[in-house]
């Protein structure tokens, strides 16, 4: 048989790069995380402090990975960089998680907000219970009796049509890597413009918005689901507590600017676009995150944001207001079903990129013996993964299906951020290990700007630890579980992990 010579082709130009930067990062977050953040700081001061700050740290790690990924502009980018500074099995369990929790289980999560989004504009007339399951507990393990039931497990039409949106763009992405970025620039101009009409309609369209608002704290607003020991203004709150639940917050806001390296090997002239890309993108996010929440607390005041009920959000209570707030009449009810309509395809636009951005790191494994060698092969046609396209979509149909996504990425931050701060600190083993090797970009700041980042990455993993200790030592085991597979492939695939070693050590050293 012969050996399959197909590589991967360079088609995404600048304006693809940066569309997939914030095609990841621009989501949901920017439209629902103001209500939380608000009851854990206090103030809109301090709301639009801890923005600015999230943005720098991720800007901070975005002029790192800029240099990493021009460096080593090849398919995988952070497996890449952690098998090159620490190793094979860092490599791996990264990886691991990306593909069965982390990328996977955040695409069945956009999917299903599609579809909530979806059945919000047919005033909930999509939603229908397909299967319900309940499981009893008749000896009372888990506090229960015969006629209690300590799990429900449901199947609704929601799930389905996730299903069937994740299906839709896995086919899409199979298709040339170009055409996938010309669809995620679209979506991403969507993006924009969602946050254009919501920020620039709050002050145009909103009678009665004031910047004293600026000067108010939060005072008794529901604070829905917000737990008491970082809630502003309860008995068990501290400020380091309620700043860092903020910080988490705003970074899972943020979170996907990194996710370019994973094409890297697939973007034009990679030593000036994935610098150009990557810093830029970020703050172009930065500028609209801030802009868009100077809007809502232009609207609404510190406690009406605290108020918004968590099944809403405070972007769609600001556009409920415009045009003098009463939804029932035209001009009010089109804004509300305009926005309803851009965040869906906001959505869509995050479960593109990520699906695009997501295979690519199978497709590297793979290459390197650390995962079922299918998932290496690229089409003859397309030139792009099929198959680690096709099981990454399965999987997040799974994960859909199950309802077990939301969970499982609660679960990972912290891990994620683990491997955020092990990818950074590899430019100072780069540096060390190849000082000789090409660099078409240095990292800015160099080394003040990493050390930041790993500072600041090491007080919210410290701080995650001491709060939400289960969730973190939760997420560690689900990424240890990777372990077995490891030493499996590692068993199987020795002579050939071996020689592939030596190739990329051989690389390194040039």
């Amino acid at each position: 048989m012969q050996k399959q010579t197909i590589t991967l082709v360079r088609g995404l130009g600048l304006l693809a790069a940066v569309s997939i930067i914030i095609g990841n990062v621009v989501g949901t977050g920017v439209f629902l995380k103001a209500r939380v953040m608000t009851c854990n700081v206090g103030s809109p001061e301090w709301v639009l402090i801890v923005w600015i700050a999230a943005g720098l740290l991720s800007l901070a790690g975005a002029l790192t990975y800029a240099e990493l990924a021009a460096m080593k502009p090849e398919a995988g980018g952070e497996y890449v960089f952690l098998r090159d500074a620490y190793g094979r099995l860092s490599s791996f369990l990264y990886g691991w998680m990306l593909l069965f929790v982390g990328k996977t289980g955040a695409q069945a999560s956009v999917a299903v907000v599609f579809a909530i989004g979806l059945n919000d504009f047919l005033d909930g007339k999509l939603k229908q219970i397909i299967l319900r399951v309940l499981f009893y507990d008749s000896y009372g393990w888990f506090g229960g009796d015969a006629v209690r039931y300590f799990y429900a497990y449901e199947l609704t039409s929601l799930q389905i049509i996730a299903v069937m949106m994740i299906i839709i763009f896995t086919t899409i992405n199979c298709a040339s890597v170009a055409l996938s970025g010309r669809i995620a620039t679209a979506l991403t101009f969507v993006k924009i413009a969602l946050i254009a009409f919501v920020g620039i309609g709050a002050f145009i369209w909103v009678t009665g918005g004031t910047f004293s608002h600026f000067g108010m704290t939060e005072a008794g607003g529901a604070c829905e689901g917000v737990n008491e020991s970082v809630r502003y203004g309860s008995a068990a709150y501290t400020f380091i507590g309620g700043f860092g639940a903020a910080m988490l917050g705003a970074l899972w806001g943020y979170d996907g600017w990194n996710n370019l390296s994973l094409v890297a090997g697939e973007i034009e002239k990679p030593g000036k676009n994935i610098p150009l890309a990557l810093i830029g993108g970020t703050i172009v996010i930065i500028i609209l995150y801030v802009f868009i929440h100077f809007a809502y607390f232009f609207v609404l005041d510190p406690t009406a944001v605290a108020a918004v009920s968590k099944d809403s959000s405070v972007a769609k209570e600001v556009v409920s207001r415009f045009f003098g707030g009463d939804v029932t009449t035209f001009a009010t009810g089109f804004a509300v079903a305009l926005f309803t309509v851009g965040l869906m395809l906001s959505s869509i636009g995050t479960l593109h990129t990520s699906i695009l951005t997501g295979a690519r790191v199978p497709y590297a494994m793979a290459k390197d013996g650390m995962m079922f060698e299918s998932f290496g092969r690229l089409s003859e046609g397309t030139r792009v993964p099929v198959i680690a396209l096709i099981f990454q979509g399965f999987w997040a149909a799974i994960l859909a299906l199950s309802g077990s996504f939301d969970t499982l990425t609660d679960y990972v931050i912290f891990g994620s951020w683990i491997f955020y701060a092990l990818v950074t600190s590899s430019v100072f083993v780069f540096r060390k290990k190849y000082p000789n090797a090409e660099r078409p970009y240095r990292a800015f700041g160099y080394p003040v700007v990493p050390i930041l980042f790993l500072l600041v990455a090491g007080y919210l993993l410290i701080n995650t630890l001491i709060t939400a200790p289960t969730q973190s030592f939760t997420g560690i085991f689900l990424i240890l579980l990777g372990l077995p597979v490891y030493y499996y492939l590692t068993k199987r695939n020795k002579g050939k992990t071996e020689e592939i070693e030596k190739i990329n050590e051989d690389v390194n050293d040039r």
